[in-house]
């Protein structure tokens, strides 16, 4: 602002003042009146701003510990699936194993409010003692205590049970603490069933015919909610967590301030979890909101107007008055000046005048001079961390433009750095021109966002970006390289080799470690530009810009060297691992982040197969095309599983020389797959991705599964079927829980084990002898009959046949269908049939496609045949489609 002499006013203005309609008076209260209106303005502007910020920030921190909430909800689904497993592949697990178990998971550590982890066996009645309870502290007296005598506890019981899903408790009191003092606990239980071994039950009467009991870990829910909110969610929000189904002050879950009411624009967060949803409300604490800047805008603009408006008074009137107004105005400007320092000094906010001409400070007010150290005559750029920015901040002040609402460093002359928003503006006073400075701590602020930001975009294990990040960066590159195809990039794929054998031996704790060693290994080889990323378990990327082939390949075998030579000692144990990795080069457009993933997996895929710790550069060739066929192929029968969209064909099984009244079918079953179109797909095209892939075991468990569960309606002649073969795969038959897993169907739907063959390939049998011949003796102690498939084609079967327990032996098709123009053939053919007649075996002929081979057949002695000349295969009975003929 201006201050001028008013004895200097020309004669011409005071008699253009003097010959005004309105007096002086009024003139300066229109001018008051428009400043004060300019200023509510601001302030209306500033207060939209603030409550803006203090609303994202609100918005933040409830999406923050919905997130947080959550997570520690699923640890405990995660124990109690881990747990599951367990229980599934043990007959017997004691106290000791479920301790150690425990341990092993870390559920004390890892989960806020964790009481105990238990397991209730299912008794007569029903009712559901606990008996096995970890820790055992505390928690003694749940031994033998029916945890089916809780409501809620039982009802989450029975939606687990019949869902096979994790399942909630309504909020109750726990028994454990009823006998302490002080209020009852409250908490939840999260349950999870444990059924009897053989493959997951598909129906509700399955499950609840398999119940052998129910896995529990009880919550206490307001250590769990303070563990999870903990800092910064609860010191500046009011929280109140609740169950919507549960009536009254029982369905409050936690409370941050018991009795407040929730305001109409608290933040609200649904939690879905268990079958169950809680509801999360969340508003700012009183005095957590700062209005330091608003105040600052109101308090400024006031100031301003009121001296405008006595500028205005001063200018508008008559000459005669002049010299005493001039005086009366220097009085009065006095007393402004006055006031409008001790309003500064009142301020919280960071005020600062500055003269204009050198940029020294003039003037700072109590919170400056306390935080800054300054007090006059130091220069006003100094306070500038970044120099650069405080000179551009002064020349634009001085030239009068704006330079407001930034955020700058500011270094004070004793103490850390902050940030802080800032403003300058140029004031004139007593005609000199000045610098306004008016600034914020946003310190704190800054640290809360860039704290979120942090966490959203880095692993908490081992501090490298994530997968999303890691992502977001790749398509970053990737429009770069759209606009510039000469911004080459490679990609890296790191797959950690046997890393889950150091997680079985000695537990997720070392692998964690591990991977933190292995992380400040790989980072010693890294250029400044580079960035790693953790996209999984034992994961990795790296993106790796301006790098060509060969610098690709250079960089991707220092990675794998590195992390060869980490030598990892824990308790006694020492242990190295070594990476499979995977190049991808992108130096063309037109690939997608989708494409440079795929194609790095592939890569890393193909370095596995060449025999681990290698590195594979990605190239368009057969054995990629196959891979990645082999890929689509993997996920499209994982839907198809879970789809049910397998189908299963048979094929008679004809004697030739029928014994009398020997009328009754044999069949073997066959592979079939609808894919998403309807059509029926042959399982040559899928089968050797399933072997590649270790889905082999699934698809046979769901084929003798679905076979004994329906034997009657296999064929249209139904229980008169004899037999009916199901061919194992090799990754099944060296299972040594496969006899168990066959035996447990044939017991559940009581199938006659005679009835049932089970065919393996003759290169399976040979291949692990010790492995199989165990199995088979099992099954065929059981009753069951075991056929070796493809019999000849491992150009050692004679050698092995006496040592295999089987019944029937099938001569492979090779030798068959050359049968009639090849002389060897036909000794091959009469040599296995005389040899397995001697062992007692039954010999069928496969692939018997023209009936001139079946006299040729009988002469040689063959019992039994297949092949389209009998019979051409047929859709099973239970699987026909009613409008339409069977196949």
């Amino acid at each position: 602002m201006t201050m001028q002499d008013p004895t200097a006013m020309p004669s011409s203005d005071a008699e253009t003042l003097r010959a005004s309609r309105l007096a002086p008076g009024t003139w300066a209260l229109l001018v008051l009146l428009a400043g004060l209106l300019c200023t509510a303005e601001a302030v209306r502007r500033e207060m939209g701003s603030v409550r803006a910020d203090m609303r994202a920030m609100q918005v933040s921190m409830a999406g923050f510990a919905q997130e947080r909430l959550r997570a520690d909800l699923d640890l405990a689904a995660q124990a109690l699936r881990a747990m599951q497993t367990v229980f599934l592949g043990s007959d017997h697990v004691d106290q000791a194993i479920f301790d150690r178990y425990q341990q092993n998971l870390r559920a004390n550590e890892r989960m806020h409010g964790h009481v105990v982890t238990a397991f209730a066996r299912l008794h007569p009645g029903p009712s559901y003692p606990y008996e096995l309870v970890t820790p055992m502290a505390g928690n003694e007296m749940l031994i033998g205590f029916d945890s089916s005598s809780q409501v809620e506890n039982l009802k989450a019981l029975q939606r687990a049970r019949d869902t096979d899903t994790v399942a909630m408790s309504a909020p109750f009191h726990l028994v454990q603490f009823k006998d302490r003092p002080g209020q009852p606990v409250l908490g939840v239980t999260v349950r999870l069933p444990v059924y009897s071994h053989g493959a997951a039950p598909a129906t509700v009467a399955q499950r609840r015919a398999r119940e052998m009991g129910a896995l529990a870990i009880s919550l206490r829910l307001e250590p769990m909610v303070r563990g999870a909110l903990e800092g910064w969610i609860l010191e500046f929000m009011h929280v109140e967590l609740c169950d919507p189904d549960v009536p009254g002050e029982a369905g409050v879950i936690y409370a941050s301030e018991p009795g407040l009411v929730a305001p109409a624009d608290a933040e609200e967060r649904r939690i879905m979890f268990g079958g169950r949803q809680w509801h999360l409300s969340m508003w700012p604490r009183a005095g957590k909101t700062s209005y330091t800047s608003v105040l600052m805008v109101g308090l400024t603009g006031t100031v301003i107007s009121l001296l405008l408006a006595l500028l205005l008074w001063t200018l508008a009137n008559t000459r005669r008055r002049a010299v005493e107004m001039g005086l009366r105005m220097g009085e009065r400007f006095g007393e402004s000046e006055a006031r409008f320092r001790a309003l500064n000094e009142l301020l919280p906010a960071l005020v600062l005048l500055a003269d204009a001409r050198d940029g020294t400070i003039a003037y700072a007010n109590q919170a400056a001079r306390r935080q800054l150290g300054v007090a006059g005559g130091e220069p006003l750029p100094s306070l500038f961390a970044d120099p650069a920015q405080g000179r551009d901040a002064l020349e634009i002040a001085r030239a009068g433009g704006d330079w407001s609402g930034r955020e700058a460093l500011i270094v004070p002359g004793a103490g850390e750095p902050f940030w802080a928003h800032a403003s300058l503006a140029r004031v004139e006073v007593d005609g000199i021109p000045h610098l306004l400075m008016v600034a914020n701590d946003v310190s704190e602020q800054r640290k809360l966002t860039e704290r979120l930001g942090y966490q959203a975009a880095h692993d908490e294990l081992t501090g490298l970006y994530n997968r999303r990040e890691f992502e977001r960066r790749l398509q970053k590159a990737l429009a770069t390289l759209e606009k510039d195809p000469s911004a080459s990039f490679a990609v890296l794929y790191i797959d950690l080799d046997q890393f889950k054998l150091v997680n079985d031996l000695s537990g997720h704790m070392a692998g964690d470690q591990l991977l933190v060693e292995l992380v400040h290994a790989m980072r010693e080889q890294l250029r400044p530009q580079d960035l790693l990323a953790r996209l999984g378990g034992d994961e990795f990327g790296l993106l790796a810009p301006a790098t060509g082939a060969a610098q690709a390949r250079a960089l991707a075998e220092r990675m794998r060297d590195c992390i060869e030579n980490v030598v990892f000692p824990w308790e006694g144990r020492t242990y190295t691992v070594s990476a499979s990795i995977g190049v991808v080069v992108a130096g063309e457009t037109g690939a997608t982040l989708k494409d440079i993933l795929a194609w790095a997996d592939s890569a890393c895929y193909q370095a596995k197969e060449n025999g681990r710790n290698r590195v594979h550069i990605y190239r368009e060739d057969v054995d990629t095309t196959r891979r990645q066929g082999e890929m689509e192929w993997a996920t499209r029968l994982r839907r198809a599983l879970e789809e049910d969209r397998l189908l299963l064909d048979y094929q008679e099984v004809v004697p030739l020389a029928p014994e009398p009244g020997d009328h009754a079918p044999r069949l073997e079953l066959l592979l079939r797959l609808r894919d998403e179109d309807g059509n029926v797909v042959m399982p040559g095209a899928f089968l050797p991705a399933a072997e590649r892939y270790g889905l082999m075991p699934v698809i046979d468990r769901w084929v003798i599964r679905t076979a004994l569960a329906n034997a009657n309606r296999l064929h249209p002649r139904g229980a008169e079927l004899r037999t009916f073969a199901i061919n194992l795969s090799g990754a099944s038959i060296e299972d040594q829980g496969l006899a168990d897993y066959i035996l447990g169907c044939i017991a559940e739907y009581r199938v006659e084990p005679r009835r049932v063959c089970l065919e393996i390939t003759e290169t399976v049998a040979v291949r692990n002898l010790r492995r199989v011949v165990p199995v088979i003796e099992r099954l065929r102690a059981a009753g069951c009959r075991i056929a070796l498939d493809d019999f000849g084609a491992g150009m050692s079967s004679f050698g092995y046949l006496k040592n295999l327990p089987v019944d029937i032996i099938k001569i492979d098709g090779a030798f068959i269908r050359d049968l009639e123009t090849d002389p060897v053939s036909r000794i091959i053919v009469s040599a296995i049939a005389q040899i397995g007649h001697q062992r007692g075996l039954r010999v069928v002929a496969e692939w018997v496609d023209d009936p001139r081979m079946l006299p040729l057949l009988r002469e040689r002695g063959v019992d039994l045949a297949q092949g389209f000349a009998l019979h051409r295969p047929e859709r099973v009975v239970f699987q026909r489609d009613p409008v339409r003929p069977a196949g």
